[in-house]
């Protein structure tokens, strides 16, 4: 967490803001149990306004829905909020056949008795955690209806047959959701009144720098920036419709550096981590053209990094 903090005080971030988090993570502690929850970032968000705006409303006791678009960093900001916040987090990935006992809990077998086995959202409620809601759209709306009472005023959870729990003071729910992904659905708009709503941004050049240097300390400058640019070459061809959002992989970008360093060559590391997503062989063509614009053919790993 101390490391979030030095990271947003030298982004530029409202020093009220970071006192107020830095406030707020160490007056409201953790059971031992839980501390292993507490995420550990292994990326930074980038972005001073998006950043202010997401501290803000969780500091009011919101909940916060971050949509946009793939690659904007959903996930990243939201693991690092429950990171600097110093909270356990609990991740909970959405899905079309994801129903009430699934978020809630349900009943089991223990000791020749049934008992209550809590569900993720029941717990992270009890102990005051950070509720992850991944790609929240993927499921039915019936299903998220349990949710109403969770996320507005009365912070409740009303289990049938079993007790009525309040939530934590101290428990937040961060939502994603893409649009655009396959299977995904108009979210209800009850629900959606329950949060605080970000609309992501994409990537710019410099913050992918940024990330590339993190992530990659002895990639030259100038592959830095040429691969900074083969991703928003790419990010361009999707918003064009020339490409599908499948060719649009940040993580396989990453993927293929770190393969690059292994000795794996860099036309070769872009398909694995790019390329080969792609089933359609048409598409493949124009990213191994988009990559040839960028990269020399007979570039060798050992002249990308230092």
């Amino acid at each position: 967490m101390n490391d979030l903090i030095e990271f947003l005080k030298h982004e530029g971030i409202s020093a009220d803001l970071v006192e107020e988090v830095q406030h707020y993570a160490d007056s409201h502690a953790v059971k031992e149990e839980l501390k292993s929850r507490i995420p550990v970032p292994h990326f930074h968000y980038y972005g001073n306004k998006i950043w202010e705006e997401a501290l803000a409303a969780l500091l009011c006791g919101k909940n916060l829905m971050l949509a946009g678009e793939k690659a904007t960093g959903k996930n990243v900001l939201a693991e690092n909020l429950a990171a600097v916040f110093g909270r356990p987090a609990w991740d909970i990935s959405f899905h079309v056949n994801m129903d009430a006992a699934s978020l809630i809990g349900s009943d089991t077998f223990h000791d020749g008795r049934v008992t209550f086995r809590p569900g993720p959202v029941y717990c992270c409620a009890e102990n005051g955690g950070f509720g992850i809601l991944d790609e929240i759209n993927m499921a039915r709306n019936e299903a998220l209806a349990v949710l109403h009472s969770v996320l507005d005023f009365r912070r409740v959870i009303d289990v049938p047959g079993y007790e009525r729990i309040s939530v934590a003071e101290d428990t937040r729910f961060i939502a994603t959701m893409n649009y655009n992904y396959a299977g995904t659905r108009e979210l209800n708009e009850a629900l959606a009144s329950r949060f605080v709503v970000i609309q992501m941004p994409p990537l710019i050049q410099d913050d992918l720098q940024r990330l590339l240097k993190d992530q990659f300390p002895d990639l030259t400058a100038k592959y830095n920036k040429q691969f900074a640019l083969l991703f928003l070459d790419l990010q361009k061809k999707c918003e064009n419709g020339e490409l599908t959002e499948k060719a649009l992989d940040l993580r396989g970008t990453l993927d293929a550096i770190s393969l690059m360093q292994k000795g794996i060559p860099v036309r070769d590391a872009l398909d694995l981590g790019i390329t080969n997503k792609i089933f359609d062989s048409y598409e493949q063509g124009l990213i191994r053209d988009v990559i040839a614009a960028r990269l020399p053919a007979k570039l060798r790993p050992s002249e990308v990094f230092e």
